[in-house]
């Protein structure tokens, strides 16, 4: 998607990811957090975990220091990272299912999972199904990037729930239409604020925040020493003696 991100279109799109992903992972804490692929969108930059990693399916051209690695494998042990983000690694991945299933097999429980993709329902997935018919009569160009399989939102959220993950918060985003001019995408800039309000879901992105799960397992609060404590403390002798004097009565 490199080159596709520098089109207005992409331009648009890219900075409306890099405000969601800001604004997702400034207040998740830990130690370890992990971007799988799209180098153009530095998913973690708001973020103060001391360490960071950016990871490519593929030798890329960029100036981050990344990972060379299959998401299918990655080179963490199980329960290891706080926090990874997907931008677009779904949608682009030739096994989806399988990146998933990694990325919660690596995410420690109460971990968390960022991720954006493309909706199909929008007018850019429509253009996008267009293009590739008209491909077929070999005429025409497609609008997005090609490869990989968009996945839906709703469809999104059945597979986080199938592994057990939580979904925290879900949005759409970018509204205005599938144009490639510059000029034409900022007479459309009122569009964002309406489709927020009048057509929310037919967003041409959408932006999810799940929790990893794990059953039977309850985080303690911070104060459970001092509950602890309290629990255990011995009974004073005077409401012991005052117990048996009033027994003695009865």
């Amino acid at each position: 998607m490199q080159e596709w991100f520098a089109t207005p279109p992409g331009r648009y799109l890219l900075a409306w990811e890099q405000a969601q992903f800001d604004q997702a992972v400034a207040d998740v804490f830990g130690y370890h957090a992990l971007q799988l692929g799209a180098a153009e969108v530095d998913g973690l930059r708001a973020n103060r975990m001391p360490h960071r990693w950016l990871a490519l399916s593929d030798p890329a051209r960029t100036s981050r220091a990344a990972l060379l690695t299959d998401f299918t494998a990655l080179p963490f042990g199980a329960n290891s990272l706080d926090l990874v983000v997907l931008p677009h690694s779904l949608e682009l991945s030739p096994d989806p299912h399988a990146t998933l299933r990694e990325v919660e097999r690596v995410l420690v429980p109460e971990g968390r999972v960022v991720i954006c993709g493309l909706n199909p329902a929008s007018l850019w997935g429509m253009r996008q199904r267009r293009a590739h018919l008209y491909r077929k009569l070999g005429v025409g160009d497609l609008f997005l990037p090609e490869g990989g399989e968009f996945i839906g939102y709703w469809r999104m959220r059945d597979w986080l729930r199938l592994l057990s993950f939580e979904v925290e918060s879900g949005r759409f985003g970018v509204y205005r239409p599938a144009v490639r001019s510059e000029a034409w995408l900022e007479r459309c800039r009122w569009m964002d604020r309406a489709g927020e309000r009048w057509w929310p879901i037919f967003g041409a992105a959408y932006f999810l925040v799940a929790v990893k799960r794990v059953r039977g397992m309850r985080l303690l609060s911070a104060d459970w020493r001092r509950a602890a404590a309290r629990a255990t403390a011995p009974v004073s002798i005077a409401g012991k003696v005052h117990r048996h004097q009033s027994d003695q009565t009865d």
